[in-house]
C-alpha cells in the first residue's frame, strides 16, 4: 500500500505580495541543510483518515498553529520515495517565534546506545514565492507551481 502524507501551505498576503509559511526539518540530519531542505507543514495519514482532516493534525502537531476552515485543494504529488503528498492551500497568518512543534526520539550519535529527543519542526519563516521555491524540497514544488498560478 502506498504510504501518504498530507499537510497546509498557508499563505499570507505580504508587504512585497504573497508570502507562504514553510517550515524545516529537526534533527541532526537537517541542521546544516537550507536550501531545499524546507517543507511544507505535513506527515503520514492514519488508516482510513480523511486526508484534510489528516493535514489539519499535522499542521497543528509541527507548528502548534491553527488555521480558518477555507481550504482550497491542490494536485497530489509523488515523491520519488513513491509516497503520496496531498495538499490544500489555506490562508492565514502566524508568527514563527510562537512555533510549537511535537518531537521524536532516536539514536543519537548513531551506534552511541542513547537516545536524544529533537523537535519534529525546528523552525518556521515566511518565504516569497521566489524564495520559497528556492527553500522547498523539489518533490513539493509542484505544490509552490500549482498555487502561482492559481493566486
Amino acid at each position: 500500500m502506498t504510504k501518504q502524507s498530507a499537510g497546509l501551505l498557508v499563505f499570507r498576503a505580504g508587504p512585497d505580495g504573497v508570502e507562504v509559511l514553510l517550515v524545516h526539518p529537526g534533527g541532526p540530519f537537517w541542521a546544516k541543510k537550507d536550501e531545499g531542505a524546507w517543507s511544507i507543514p505535513k506527515g503520514e495519514m492514519d488508516d482510513g483518515e480523511d486526508a484534510l482532516v489528516a493535514a489539519r493534525r499535522e499542521f497543528r502537531e509541527e507548528t502548534g498553529f491553527v488555521v480558518g476552515d477555507v481550504a482550497r485543494p491542490l494536485a497530489p504529488v509523488r515523491l520519488s520515495s513513491g509516497k503520496v503528498v496531498h495538499a490544500w492551500a489555506v490562508p492565514g497568518d502566524a508568527d514563527p517565534a510562537l512555533l510549537r512543534s511535537n518531537t521524536f526520539s532516536m539514536e543519537w550519535p548513531p551506534r552511541s546506545g542513547r537516545s536524544q529527543e529533537f523537535p519534529e519542526v525546528d523552525r518556521a519563516a515566511w518565504f516569497s514565492l521566489a524564495e520559497a521555491k528556492r527553500k522547498i524540497a523539489a518533490g513539493q514544488l509542484p505544490f509552490l507551481l500549482e498555487f502561482e498560478c492559481t493566486a
